[in-house]
């Protein structure tokens, strides 16, 4: 065979091929927040319990600000690599009003407390939820799951799967700044 023929034959396959990677490449960098959930667009569901840290957090305290709900677990990868983020963002959005709580579902404290210490401890109360009876009131399907709370109690954003730094800045960012 021709080195000409073998080019004119591997061109189409090259063609094919390109066809079939480039739209599974693209559903799979989709983030997953597609999926519906019953508790967006209304009230949030109450959300009350010890922390991880030995406090306690209420949501219905921080009623009249913008707070995000990050529910999370030690044994999940994509939440070891988001949590670097959610402290990062607490800690420069804090000042302006932002609040975290996490909900560590379906895990062990002592390995959810070693986690956070392998983060270097989180500025924000994470609940321990072993049962996942809060994560089920919250409508989750996995973990990482984040919802945004508005300073009025509407859960008005979810993202399934790791926040990015992109879907901060537009969910959560201009609900800071709105006053």
């Amino acid at each position: 065979m021709s080195s000409r023929r073998r080019w004119l034959l591997l061109v189409p396959a090259l063609l094919v091929g390109l066809a079939l990677t480039v739209p599974l490449a693209l559903a799979l960098d989709r983030p997953r927040q597609a999926a519906s959930s019953g508790i967006l667009d209304g009230p949030a569901p109450a959300l009350s319990g010890p922390t991880l840290d030995g406090g306690h957090v209420d949501l219905a305290d921080l009623r009249g600000s913008v707070v995000l709900v990050n529910v999370w677990a030690s044994w999940c990868a994509p939440c070891r690599e988001e949590m670097p983020l959610l402290v990062e963002t607490a800690r420069q959005w804090g000042p302006q009003g932002l609040r975290i709580i996490g909900i560590d579902v379906n895990d062990e404290d002592a390995a959810a407390r070693e986690f956070l210490a392998g983060v270097g401890g989180t500025p924000f109360p994470s609940i321990s939820d072993t049962d996942g009876r809060l994560a089920v009131q919250w409508g989750t399907t996995g973990v990482p799951e984040t919802f945004v709370v508005d300073r009025d109690g509407t859960v008005v954003a979810r993202r399934v799967g790791a926040v990015s730094a992109a879907w901060l800045a537009e969910e959560v960012l201009p609900r800071l700044e709105a006053r």
